[in-house]
C-alpha cells in the first residue's frame, strides 16, 4: 500500500492505520461518523493516490463532521466483503458501528458532496 500520499494521511493528518479486525471494530464504533479509506493497490489503482489528496478536502468541507482512517493490506479485503463495496479505492462511511455506504472511485466533487450529505444525515439504527 505504500504511497507517499497515503503515507500522508497517518503522518501529517494523523489517521489512524487500521491493522486488524479490533482495531477496525474500536474505530467504527465511536460516537460520531467515519470515513474509512480503502486504498487498494496503488500499483494497479491510478486514482488511489487521488483519493488519497480529496479525503482531507472532504474533510475539511464538511467542517469535521467526521473522522477518518486507513485500512490496511491487512484489512481491505474483509471490509469489502462485509460492506459489499468491492472497487477501490473507496470510502466507506460508519456511524458509532453502522455502515451508512460507500463511495467507491474517484468522483466529482459534486458527486461526493451530495453522497456524504445524503450518508452523513442518515440517522443511526
Amino acid at each position: 500500500m505504500s504511497h507517499s500520499l497515503i503515507d500522508r494521511l497517518t503522518t501529517e493528518f494523523r489517521y489512524p492505520l487500521l491493522a486488524d479486525q479490533a482495531a477496525l471494530d474500536a474505530f467504527v464504533a465511536r460516537p460520531g461518523a467515519h470515513v474509512l479509506f480503502v486504498p487498494g493497490d496503488v500499483a494497479r489503482n491510478l486514482e488511489t493516490p487521488d483519493v488519497a489528496v480529496i479525503l482531507p478536502e472532504l474533510k475539511a468541507a464538511f467542517q469535521h463532521a467526521f473522522d477518518c482512517a486507513v485500512v490496511a493490506d491487512s484489512l481491505e479485503k474483509h471490509v469489502r466483503e462485509a460492506t459489499g463495496v468491492f472497487k477501490t479505492p473507496s470510502l466507506i462511511l460508519y456511524r458509532e458501528g453502522r455502515f451508512l455506504g460507500g463511495i467507491p472511485k474517484v468522483r466529482d466533487w459534486s458527486d461526493y458532496v451530495a453522497r456524504l450529505s445524503h450518508y452523513l444525515s442518515t440517522e443511526s439504527a
